[in-house]
């Protein structure tokens, strides 16, 4: 590990996993004591909590590495972004995708409430999975026989939720990597199908299961492309705590979700069909550089993650003063290997985190099965 990311990795993990471990226990208690009889009032508590550990790795995007985030959508949905229920579906291009997401929650004022369907292992992680499962993400075995009913009885929950939020999906069912994308290549041409240049295959089903069981009650869903201009280097959690930046171009359309179809098969098309124009945007993108036919939109570097982070590490440092004097842990051999070991147990979890949002790293997701009807142009899924 470099020693800038380690000056900063191990201090922040320090920060970090104290107040998750605080967040945590007070999420566990309002579960087990509030839950049960007001569903609402816990989830209203548990908007503020979650926002408050998780605006410690936005943090880490706007000061740390000062990461510019340049938003190119309609005025009309820049308005209401935060002020409504959204699906959100994405090509997963890099791998702090989750975390530009998180910046333009906050941004719209919707960070406690920006929610995602994450593959199981994901809840595992310590601190971060925990308060994610506390907040009612949706974790899937990328096996539909198990994860139908996780997805509709998920879905299902949110018909009551009580304040605006938001749901990332990402159905190409993986992140992107030139080894993923020649597969995909390989298998669209083999099945007949367009041959992608800029994204995966997309997995319809959970988009399909998504688009039938909260078109009730979710008005829109955001059409978001991530690009990486070619002049900057793609972001990743290591370069961010480098203190490395870069620049992220997102694009968002909104459909109202009244707009779609209400046959199955017809969702699923409509779903491949916004991956191919989206192709086609990032094809564009490629030779301009930009997202210009779209308004770019200001979205700022608000100070509230700057306050959140100062008063968690003042809060951390008094609390570790006055428990190490008290103690005087570090007065003894074993109390200074008591602490090695600590600090190497943080570096290790951090480096978990870090580990777990490369690209390289994620599994492969097979694509959806369709045949190409000649007889009318239509894609089947099976």
């Amino acid at each position: 590990m470099a020693i800038a990311a380690a000056a900063v990795i191990v201090p922040m993990g320090i920060i970090f996993f104290i107040s998750g471990l605080f967040i945590n226990l007070i999420q566990a208690a309002c579960f087990v004591f509030i839950r049960p009889f007001s569903k609402s009032i816990y989830r209203r508590i548990n908007r503020i909590f979650a926002e408050l550990l998780w605006l410690e790795l936005v943090w880490l995007v706007d000061w740390r590495a000062g990461v510019e985030i340049k938003l190119y959508t309609d005025p009309e949905t820049f308005r209401l972004m935060g002020k409504e229920h959204a699906l959100l579906i994405a090509n997963h291009r890099s791998d702090i995708d989750w975390l530009v997401g998180w910046v333009l929650a906050q941004r719209s004022g919707c960070l406690g409430s920006a929610l995602a369907v994450m593959k199981k292992s994901s809840k595992f992680l310590p601190v971060l999975g925990w308060s994610m499962w506390f907040s009612e993400y949706l974790f899937l075995e990328r096996s539909w026989a198990k994860d139908e009913n996780t997805i509709k009885s998920g879905l299902q929950r949110l018909r009551d939720y009580p304040q605006p939020f938001w749901l990332a999906l990402f159905v190409e069912g993986t992140r992107f990597t030139q080894a993923k994308l020649l597969a995909a290549q390989e298998y669209a041409a083999s099945a007949g199908l367009p041959v992608p240049k800029n994204v995966l295959i997309p997995r319809t089903k959970g988009f399909v299961a998504a688009v039938s069981h909260m078109r009730s009650f979710v008005p829109a869903i955001y059409d978001v492309t991530f690009a990486m201009p070619k002049s900057s280097p793609a972001p990743t959690m290591l370069r961010i705590f480098k203190g490395q930046s870069s620049v992220v171009h997102v694009h968002i359309k909104r459909h109202e979700m009244k707009d779609l179809p209400e046959n199955d098969e017809a969702t699923a098309q409509w779903c491949r069909d916004i991956f191919l124009a989206k192709d086609k945007l990032l094809d564009k993108h490629i030779a301009e550089d930009t997202f210009g036919e779209q308004q770019l939109q200001i979205v700022g570097r608000p100070v509230k993650s700057f306050v959140v982070i100062a008063s968690w590490a003042c809060i951390v440092l008094f609390g570790a003063i006055k428990f190490l004097h008290s103690t005087a842990l570090l007065s003894s051999w074993k109390g200074v290997a008591i602490s090695a070991a600590l600090l190497a147990v943080v570096t290790l979890l951090m480096q978990i985190l870090i580990r777990s949002s490369q690209s390289e790293r994620s599994t492969p997701a097979k694509p959806s099965i369709v045949n190409q009807h000649s007889t009318n142009g239509q894609q089947k899924q099976h």
